[in-house]
């Protein structure tokens, strides 16, 4: 579904990733895992069109989509949580919401999905709020139904438990099972609690230093794995 070769990516002169080559399987829930500062935002990023890649491809149901702009991309089917939320603080939680019928997806305009708004059903009690009088963990349940309005066939999930409260956490925990157990949307979550990680992945990536230093399924991400990239 998502096949991401040798890519290439950073900031000005600096060299963030380097030969990344991983891949997302139709309704696949897959974990990218690291240090802070080893690359993971920056390969969100690049997959979403955001950061350009300096090598390498991105295809997405084998479509090449290394040039094109994340509005294009959005609108072959990928939705983008990402890290730090981004919501619109001035606008009201429907607004926010109606910003991910921009995609051009097929629904129509102003109409929000009700699967977006079911996994969060307090955000309908809020519609009238301003997105930045919300807290923390509802501002991330309003950037998370927001991707969900486009309808997409992948998500990618940028930390979303950072900075959140457990009950929060625990709600979000629940919709990526639930979106796993439909079976419909493939998720490429980048996230720092490994417990989390566990408890909803497939398959696991780890990056080190810019590259891909380990990959493999649950059984294989032992203690020593761990300890090696993953413990500070």
């Amino acid at each position: 579904m998502l096949a991401v070769q040798q890519l290439e990516a950073g900031y000005g002169e600096s060299v963030i990733l380097r030969n990344v080559t991983l891949a997302v399987k139709p309704g696949q829930v897959v974990c990218l895992m690291g240090r802070n500062g080893v690359g993971k935002t920056t390969l969100m990023k690049s997959i979403m069109g955001v950061l350009k890649a300096r090598r390498g491809s991105v295809s997405y149901k084998g479509t090449d989509l290394t040039r094109r702009a994340p509005g294009e991309r959005a609108k072959r089917g990928i939705g983008y949580v990402p890290q730090g939320r981004e919501i619109f603080p001035q606008l009201t939680v429907f607004e926010n919401v109606l910003l991910g019928l921009e995609s051009g997806r097929g629904q129509k305009k102003r109409v929000i999905p009700e699967s977006a708004i079911a996994k969060f059903p307090v955000l309908p009690t809020m519609y009238h709020r301003r997105g930045g009088d919300l807290s923390g963990g509802q501002q991330q349940q309003l950037a998370f139904a927001r991707a969900l309005a486009s309808m997409p066939d992948m998500l990618l999930l940028d930390e979303p438990c950072e900075g959140i409260q457990p009950s929060i956490v625990e709600d979000i925990r629940d919709v990526i099972r639930s979106i796993k157990a439909d079976g419909q949307t493939a998720i490429l979550l980048a996230e720092q609690s490994l417990e989390f990680v566990k408890s909803v992945g497939d398959y696991f990536y780890i990056l080190d230093k810019g590259q891909i230093a380990w990959e493999g399924g649950l059984e294989a991400l032992d203690d020593d794995v761990i300890r090696q990239y993953l413990t500070v």
